[in-house]
């Protein structure tokens, strides 16, 4: 049995239906990968005994018909995604330890359809990052090429898809956190619709922003993950009840389209010469394939990204103040006293970017500057919304680059905040929207490294996000 040639979740289950393999194979052959490929650190802990304890059970199912739609799909899940019985600590040093009580919902719902959880993924601490460089578990290392970083936060289940290590994986999307690492690693990635899939489970970064997404080699796989993700959830009253369609049954595509793609990205002085070329050549064939095609301008651009920052550290200041020592993870060794025990709790096990953003969401929600800073952002994120929700009542969807570059090297920005942030420049309006987006390939530049391009639709449209995404990558390989 050979894996490698086993390009989709499809070739799986056929050979599984044939008599081929089992599941049982299936998992050691992931977990001989994973061991071999140890040095890229994409995995934080390997779950090898209940891996193969569930594989058994799944192989039974199968000898008595009774298997799931999931059967065969060997998952890893980021460490921010709790999984009861499994240590999680968010890549930070102040949950070291910290064992689930439960299961994330998004996590359940794969394994119930009998998915195996292989181990959880290395990642940007809380999922504050662009490179996957600000984790206590160290750096990981991108596939393509191992200078370079795999993008953040979910640089370790990009690179555990992109190097055979498990079938899909499960990373979050704050500001483009699956978009921008499957871009840099030559994968399909989404951001579902804000409430498509329940965050119950999901150890919070900024509570209005944070999604669930996934990472794959192509879109069946990922709209098949999703569709069974998805859905409303008693315990996450954000989560949405407008039913899920069967998104892997609906990728026929063969309508034509309005896409819009806007001037501001093309003409970015950021974007990289190879990306734009991809981008503007892949617009043309779509042109030439008879859709409408149509340059738009998004004036607000330049306010995206400062709203975005202003408002997720907001919520970042919140959500993390309940790791301060008391009820669980890390606790100072130096206290004398309440208020030390607190202060050197929270300086000791965060790290310096989580610590930045707290105090930069701190000083936003002060008396003095909630107004100028908070309220201000909140009004920006809704005229953000309101034009973009317009703009796809005019178009099918907004084409663009994922990134404004390909995968820079470790370092590169490490000292330079506000260069690190601008990565995100192009993803975060999907995410201040609460929009779907999806990154898929589009070719690489001359040194071999992944392009992404991304495609947004308006809100619970991913049937019509995925069907647009596998079109577009069929064309782009014709």
């Amino acid at each position: 049995m050979i894996l490698e040639k086993f390009l989709s979740f499809d070739d799986i289950q056929k050979s599984l239906e044939n008599g081929e393999t089992s599941v049982t194979a299936i998992v050691n052959y992931y977990l001989q990968n994973i061991q071999t490929k140890a040095h890229l650190n994409a995995f934080v802990e390997v779950y090898t005994d209940s891996a193969l304890a569930q594989a058994a059970a799944v192989d039974q199912k199968i000898s008595e018909g009774k298997a799931g739609r999931l059967a065969g799909m060997v998952i890893g899940i980021k460490d921010v995604l709790v999984y009861k019985d499994h240590e999680v600590n968010a890549s930070s040093n102040i949950l070291k330890g910290f064992v689930s009580q439960f299961t994330a919902t998004a996590v359940q719902r794969l394994i119930d359809e009998d998915a195996v959880i292989v181990g959880r993924l290395n990642c940007d601490e809380f999922g504050m990052g662009s490179s996957n460089e600000n984790t206590c578990h160290g750096k990981v290392l991108n596939a393509a090429d191992e200078t370079r970083v795999p993008g953040g936060s979910s640089g370790g289940s990009a690179v555990a898809v992109q190097a055979n290590l498990c079938t899909v994986s499960l990373g979050t999307d704050t500001g483009g956190s699956v978009r921008q690492p499957a871009a840099f690693t030559g994968l399909v990635g989404i951001k579902p619709t804000y409430s498509r899939v329940s965050r119950w489970g999901l150890i919070a970064y900024a509570s209005s922003f944070d999604t669930i997404g996934i990472f794959s080699r192509n879109v069946k796989d990922n709209a098949l993950v999703m569709e069974i993700m998805a859905g409303p959830d008693n315990f996450d009253s954000t989560s949405s009840k407008k039913p899920v369609p069967p998104y892997s049954e609906l990728l026929h595509f063969d309508k034509r389209v309005k896409v819009a793609y806007l001037r501001e990205t093309i003409e970015s002085p950021a974007l990289q010469p190879e990306i734009k070329a991809n981008t503007l050549a892949l617009l043309d064939k779509l042109r030439k394939e008879g859709h409408e095609v149509e340059e738009v301008e998004f004036p607000l651009l330049k306010y995206v990204l400062p709203t975005y920052y202003i408002l997720t550290t907001a919520e970042a200041s919140s959500n993390l103040s309940r790791f301060d020592g008391v009820k669980y993870g890390y606790r100072t060794s130096a206290a004398h006293n309440l208020e030390s025990m607190y202060k050197k709790t929270r300086s000791e096990g965060f790290g310096e970017e989580v610590k930045r953003r707290i105090m930069l969401g701190t000083f936003v929600l002060s008396a003095s500057y909630y107004d100028a800073y908070f309220t201000k952002a909140q009004k920006v994120r809704r005229l953000i919304k309101e034009f973009t929700e317009n703009l796809l009542n005019k178009f099918d969807y907004i084409v663009m680059p994922t990134t404004p570059s390909t995968a820079f090297k470790f370092g590169e920005h490490s000292n330079d905040p506000v260069a690190m942030y601008l990565e995100d420049l192009f993803t975060v309006q999907a995410s201040v929207s609460g929009v779907p987006a999806i990154s898929i390939p589009n070719g690489t530049d001359e040194k071999g490294l992944p392009i992404g391009i991304q495609i947004i639709a308006n809100s619970f449209k991913e049937a019509e996000l995925y069907a647009f995404a596998d079109y577009l990558m069929d064309i782009n390989q014709a």
